[in-house]
């Protein structure tokens, strides 16, 4: 199977395509589409699948979607592609995520869709991450017209397990991304599209659009707010079948095991190796023929052709090999294993104890109490990597032995034969604190015969969460609690010979915001341990049917203008002992040539700390965005900093708005909002 996208236009159907659409909500507002559809649709009306996501279809996923939408058309279906409310060349303003005009917006769309002469009254939705998770949402809703889901790298708790919040931490990746959407809503609409009036929706969108930043800081705990859209609250709700895909080198991967466990209606899942992206243009290999799969699915539920769908098993996953560690994977060696069900029983816990730095043969080779102390420092965590990779590299976590020497670890025996795990572990800890509020950072890592040390999974817990996110308590220094820390789940074969570490710090800058101030933790040993996802190998793995090559259709043309460059780089000043992780993601310049657009898009991350000190932690992002084209120019750049002292967040922003060399927008903003728990 090759790692290349085959591009193919040799379909079984003609396409259609329409540039432009609108489609009229409820109240008026009209939502723009982009649609593909096979040429006889209006004699021969096909099922129809939805993209609704808030990523400009005109320029941002115009690539993107011109490999995967024309495919899927040419195969039987039409194909659409809607710009959120607020978004790309849609009416209105956009102020958050998955708001209820949002996911009612979604609910007409479907009913329009099922109702034009060209549909056959089916439709489903595909999304990736935000497209992933009002898939997810819409779904609960119960659109009369939806007949399946594909939602990938998505979740089904917007609290637990998203890029805000892990394990109620305060995440890094929640200033980058408030960071992303306040600059893609500081764009106007094409005016090719939408005519004279995309100066005046522009103005909307930068007047109304808010600092998202703010909002979110302002729920730093599991409420009403994050209970909303999270269909975790309610599994029941959705009643159509929902296939569920993630990587590996995603944030979101949790999701896929929950959702095979709780839901009811038929399901598959899927991970692979990949980061933030769709399995036939992914990486870290081995990329797949992932459209041929979504037309399976959609055969099945859609047109009721039995193509085998249900014959799958539930969950089929990518067994990785063990691999020398580094921040970027072209390729993850390893197989394809799947089980039946989920839970399965083909995997059972091995439970180990925690002895003095190491890790026991069996819990019950427990010894006596011993009590370890750690009190990390801050630059435990700048070779972390990005909570949730989008192009799996430089973001991913480098050797170990660059962290762990801020750490607590606990090392087992060489192993005496291979062991592979799959699912979640989850390690044990009796505790006590000098702080009343603090956190943990736990890694399960491979150390290899000649020492490299690579992250196979971690976990945090806010240690006033441990034993609700949405009523945290605080420590009472001195006493001794016990907490459990549920690791990323992962598929990872340990080689013979090589040892476990499991690695425990009170900090893991810049992934998580850190605590209000130095914490130091006592691990009492006879009341820890870590329990493993052991599964054994089974022959029915070699069994599998084997996925297709990556195909996708000819994608639209594009040239580099400007040459981009992505970089993480850690800067260490010794003589100020000035620590900082800087994150450069430039695009470059790029001309869209089928629609003659030129677009820039260039972001920049700064995370910074001074020595030990807690309120030093300082995160700044700069995004800069240009579109243009002949004699319409326009640019905005979105500023954001974030800091903290030892009772609040400030932030300040600023954005500005340029049409050809006149600056036409500038808004600031200053807040200071308290801290909870966090």
């Amino acid at each position: 199977m090759s790692d290349m996208l085959q591009t193919r236009a040799d379909f079984p159907h003609r396409v259609r395509h329409e540039e432009n659409l609108f489609i009229t909500m409820r109240d008026g507002t009209r939502l723009a589409a982009r649609l593909w559809l096979p040429e006889d649709a209006g004699e021969h009306p096909v099922p129809a699948v939805l993209e609704y996501i808030p990523y400009r279809k005109r320029d941002m996923t115009r690539h993107r979607d011109s490999i995967m939408h024309p495919y899927i058309a040419g195969h039987g279906y039409a194909c659409l592609r809607v710009d959120i409310r607020g978004s790309g060349d849609s009416e209105g303003v956009l102020t958050d995520e998955y708001t209820a005009q949002e996911l009612q917006d979604g609910y007409d769309i479907i009913q329009w869709i099922a109702a034009q002469p060209w549909c056959s009254g089916n439709v489903g939705m595909i999304g990736i991450s935000w497209g992933g998770f009002n898939g997810l949402q819409i779904a609960a809703l119960q659109p009369p017209a939806l007949a399946a889901v594909v939602t990938l790298c998505s979740t089904d708790d917007r609290y637990a397990d998203d890029i805000h919040h892990m394990g109620g931490c305060l995440l890094g990746d929640n200033l980058s991304w408030a960071s992303v959407m306040f600059s893609y809503n500081s764009l106007p609409p094409d005016p090719e599209i939408v005519g004279e009036g995309w100066r005046e929706m522009w103005h909307q969108r930068l007047n109304g659009s808010g600092l998202w930043l703010e909002n979110w800081l302002r729920h730093q705990r599991r409420d009403s707010y994050w209970r909303h859209g999270s269909i975790a609250e309610d599994y029941a709700a959705v009643t159509c079948p929902v296939m569920a895909v993630s990587g590996w080198a995603d944030g979101y991967s949790n999701a896929v095991f929950r959702l095979m466990e709780n839901l009811k209606v038929p399901r598959q899942g899927l991970i692979g190796p990949w980061s933030h992206k769709y399995p036939h243009i992914a990486v870290p290999g081995p990329a797949i023929g992932f459209l041929q799969e979504a037309l399976r699915w959609w055969d099945h539920w859609l047109k009721g052709i039995d193509r085998g769908v249900m014959e799958e098993p539930v969950l089929r996953v990518w067994m990785q090999d063990s691999v020398p560690p580094t921040t970027s994977y072209r390729h993850r060696p390893g197989r394809w294993v799947a089980e039946p069900s989920w839970p399965s029983p083909n995997v059972t816990t091995r439970s180990l104890a925690l002895g003095r730095r190491h890790i026991l043969s069996a819990e019950a080779d427990a010894g006596k109490d011993e009590r370890l102390r750690i009190r990390s420092p801050l630059t435990v965590g700048l070779f972390a990597g990005k909570w949730c990779s989008y192009a799996a590299g430089p973001d991913l976590a480098h050797d170990q032995r660059e962290e762990d020497g801020g750490a607590l670890v606990f090392d087992s025996e060489p192993l005496p034969e291979t062991l592979e795990i799959l699912g979640a572990t989850v390690v044990t800890l009796e505790i006590s604190s000098d702080q009343p509020l603090g956190m943990v950072a736990i890694r399960l890592s491979d150390i290899a015969v000649d020492d490299k040390i690579t992250r196979v999974s971690y976990g945090m817990l806010n240690l006033t969460h441990r034993d609700s996110a949405e009523h945290p308590a605080h420590l009472v220094p001195g006493e001794r609690y016990t907490v459990s820390v549920s690791l990323n789940g992962v598929a990872h074969s340990f080689p013979q010979g090589h040892r476990l570490r499991i690695a425990v710090s009170t900090s893991y800058w810049p992934l998580a915001w850190l605590p209000p101030g130095p914490v130091g933790l006592t691990v009492h040993t006879a009341g820890s341990r870590v329990a493993l996802p052991v599964r054994k190998p089974r022959a029915e793995d070699a069994r599998l049917r084997v996925f297709g090559a990556p195909e996708g259709a000819p994608p639209a043309p594009r040239r580099q203008l400007e040459p981009g460059r992505h970089n993480w780089l850690v800067h260490r000043d010794l003589a100020s002992d000035l620590s900082t992780l800087e994150v450069i993601n430039d695009n470059g310049v790029v001309h869209l040539e089928d629609i003659d657009l030129i677009v820039e898009n260039r972001a920049f991350e700064w995370y910074r700390t001074h020595a030990d000190d807690f309120h030093s932690g300082r995160g700044e992002t700069l995004l800069q965005r240009g579109l243009r084209r002949g004699d319409w120019s326009i640019r905005t750049r979105a500023h954001t900093v974030l800091t903290a002292t030892e009772t609040a967040f400030h932030i300040t922003a600023d954005l500005d708005a340029h049409e050809g060399d006149k600056r036409v927008f500038c808004r600031s903003w200053d807040v200071t909002i308290a801290r909870d728990f966090v």
